[in-house]
């Protein structure tokens, strides 16, 4: 049932940017299903394979703002058509990839499409629609990244082992084409609004809130991808687990973070500090107990699911906090800001993970990556939580913070 007050013009472009989302993190997600296999076929470990995830999230992380400050006078319409559009072209050079050097190369080519699109997507969704249901079209974007774990990853796990990582890429690379066809036809033409240039810069450094939600995000990141990136040869090693119960895992992983999605639309806007501090929380406690279940495949998904569930919510929690203190001209830089450090801890989670791996073992990965994320839920509670409480909590739909 259609959510009152949107209408079927403004629900087809969500739509198409919920799917652009589903892709994109398909694509991040697919070489920690298929970890395994990639290094398999250039004959690397795991950890050496792992290196291509952390050089695709600090490439995100060096080219968010530079690129997005850089494409702030380009139309909307025009910019997203064009990353999705570089996006697959990417995909069809990692699946054609000859050598492990060139599959990075070919990663950097869609990593240049992840900075911009993540810069804008949130944006694009809150615009489409009016200031109530802004929280919404967050919501529907992070949607697309909890269908990505549902079904991307573990159905673009299972088509890598059955024809191979590379038709994998292959195939994420023509969706991604018919995406851009679907939205050349419906998506309305949409201002940039006033370019950004660094003389706003630090103006929007002196937002604390802002900073605070930065802050949290790196700890945040960075204990979740210690843990993450490698959970396919933890469950292997460590769990002892088949390839159709890693799948299920995954997807299990992938469902409670669709149940956090609809939990934010309906609860978000009267439960604010709950999911800003609980997704913090919640993820400390899913990688904690990585190790403790890995054994008891029922305990271990029920650990994932609340992992899954609050890792979606801290991406719309914190993706809408951004929308809510930052004006209209400065929120696609300030949320290209987010991507670059929210890509920096995955490249440092990844790499921390990978030197936990191969220094004391993969059984420690959850330990030190759930330390990491108590860390910030710390920081969030000093950094963005106090202030909030401080200034007083704006009315559902307000966009000051």
């Amino acid at each position: 049932m259609m959510q009152k007050g949107i209408t079927l013009r403004q629900w087809l472009p969500l739509l198409g940017i919920t799917f652009s989302a589903f892709v994109f993190n398909t694509s991040e997600f697919m070489p920690i299903g298929l970890l395994t296999d990639i290094a398999g076929t250039f004959s690397l470990t795991e950890a050496q394979a792992g290196i291509m995830i952390s050089v695709y999230a600090w490439a995100v992380m060096i080219l968010s703002l530079p690129l997005m400050m850089a494409a702030s006078r380009i139309e909307f319409k025009k910019l997203l058509l064009g990353v999705i559009a570089l996006f697959s072209l990417g995909q069809f050079l990692s699946a054609a990839a000859p050598s492990y050097l060139v599959l990075v190369l070919a990663r950097l080519v869609v990593a240049s499409a992840h900075a911009v699109f993540w810069s804008i997507a949130a944006v694009c969704a809150s615009r489409l629609v009016d200031v109530r249901h802004s929280s919404l079209a967050v919501s529907m974007v992070a949607t697309g990244t909890s269908i990505a774990m549902i079904f991307g990853l573990p159905i673009g796990r299972a088509i890598g082992l059955l024809v191979g990582w590379r038709m994998t890429f292959t195939i994420v690379g023509a969706v991604a084409a018919a995406i851009v066809l679907y939205l050349m036809a419906c998506f309305p033409k949409m201002s940039a609004g006033e370019p950004f240039t660094l003389r706003q810069l630090p103006s929007l450094l002196k937002n604390r809130v802002l900073m605070g939600i930065y802050a949290t995000t790196m700890l945040f990141a960075t204990g979740y991808y210690t843990g993450y990136s490698y959970i396919e040869p933890f469950l292997q090693q460590v769990g002892g687990m088949s390839d159709s119960l890693i799948t299920l895992m995954l997807t299990v992983f992938g469902i409670a973070g669709l149940v956090g999605s609809v939990a934010m639309t309906r609860f978000y806007d009267r439960r604010r500090a709950l999911f800003l501090a609980g997704s913090c929380a919640g993820v400390a406690a899913g990688l904690l107990l990585m190790r403790l279940t890995a054994s008891a495949p029922v305990v271990f998904g029920v650990a994932c699911a609340v992992w899954g569930m609050f890792a979606t919510t801290f991406s719309i929690a914190y993706q809408s906090e951004i929308i809510r203190c930052c004006d209209k001209d400065s929120s696609t830089v300030a949320m290209s800001i987010f991507s670059g450090i929210f890509n920096l801890g995955i490249g440092s989670g990844t790499a921390l993970g990978g030197a936990v791996v191969s220094g004391v073992g993969i059984g420690f990965i959850g330990f030190v990556g759930g330390a990491i994320a108590l860390g910030s839920l710390l920081l969030s509670v000093l950094t963005v939580l106090r202030p909030l409480a401080a200034a007083g909590a704006p009315a559902a739909g307000s966009r000051d913070a």
